[in-house]
């Protein structure tokens, strides 16, 4: 019997990734599904206000082993008009629609998978998008490593010439085995290749990093982010945010029950933090969405998720 090639086990593990499922969040084409302002320690070295919001559009055509951000997309790419009229509600819902009527610089546009893929935003929205953000001085989007090319700088020449566009690019893991187990379609040369490219062109890069991804021991995983944040670095990112691994999205349930996933202890997102900044390369956030589900027993986890949130903001290990 012949052995599958790499496509078809490709194929067969996304079928299997989408059969595990549970059912998507009812989503508006014409509204973001949510939408917040926060801060963040700037590149700038100052705390800022920062506005993000997530937008709704097509899902995002990778099928990762451990994403679950498909669960508030459509099946459907958005009619033409649908993109900006999110933004433009979330702004004006946010406070932020005036040109020089508030303090907030910097955008964060998440839509779940990539802002680049043509199928998820319409490039014919590529104007309109820019005209919105005319008011803030740094926009930044996410993508696949696969999918950086003419069409960012396409919408980087929309935008005013002294705003900084940044990329943000899922790398995940430089683990090479579990990169591949993990469904991203890329390899650790293909995000150091795209991060290259934009940095190239001065677009600013930030990089996703998993702590603990599926298959990984424990005792490797403080190890194994570094090292991601290492390359990401070498490879021209200017920032980078760690997000401990999850279960929820129907395939990582599955695996947690085999024995081939468990999501890592608080102690291990404390030892990357002071790791990371350490390194001394560039700012280093770790994500702290849903953090008490890190929380040990001992009652002692409120305080520490406190704590790295005076890390992030600070960018001090103290």
């Amino acid at each position: 019997m012949p052995t599958p090639s790499h496509r078809e086990s490709q194929v067969s593990l996304t079928a299997v990734i989408r059969a595990a499922r549970p059912s998507k969040a009812p989503v508006d084409p014409w509204r973001p599904y949510a939408f917040l302002v926060e801060p963040e320690h700037a590149a700038n070295g100052c705390v800022e206000e920062v506005a993000t919001l997530f937008l709704t559009n097509r899902e995002c055509p990778f099928t990762c082993l451990y994403c679950d951000l498909w669960k508030q997309t459509l099946d459907e790419r958005v009619p033409v008009g649908a993109i900006p009229a999110q933004i433009e509600y979330a702004l004006s819902q946010l406070g932020l629609e005036r040109e020089g009527g508030h303090s907030v610089r910097t955008i964060k546009l998440y839509n779940s998978g990539n802002f680049f893929d043509p199928q998820a935003i319409p490039p014919e929205d590529y104007p309109a998008i820019a005209a919105l953000l005319r008011p803030f001085d740094t926009v930044i989007v996410e993508n696949h490593p696969k999918l950086c090319g003419e069409r960012v700088l396409e919408f980087r020449g929309l935008l005013p010439g002294a705003t900084t566009l940044e990329v943000a690019l899922g790398l995940e893991t430089a683990h090479p085995q579990i990169l591949e187990q993990m469904n991203k379609q890329m390899t650790a040369d293909d995000f150091s290749a795209a991060a290259r490219w934009l940095a190239a062109r001065d677009i600013a890069v930030r990089a996703f990093i998993l702590l603990k991804p599926p298959y990984m021991r424990q005792e490797e995983c403080v190890d194994w982010a570094v090292r991601s944040l290492v390359l990401a670095f070498d490879s021209g990112a200017r920032c980078c945010t760690v997000i401990p691994t999850r279960a929820g999205n129907g395939m990582m349930d599955q695996l947690q029950l085999a024995g081939d996933f468990s999501p890592p202890p608080l102690s291990a997102l404390e030892a990357v933090s002071q790791a990371g900044l350490k390194l001394n390369r560039g700012r280093v956030f770790v994500d702290l969405w849903d953090v008490e589900k890190l929380f040990p027993a001992d009652g002692t986890g409120p305080s520490r998720a406190k704590r790295l949130q005076a890390i992030n903001l600070s960018q001090l290990f103290t």
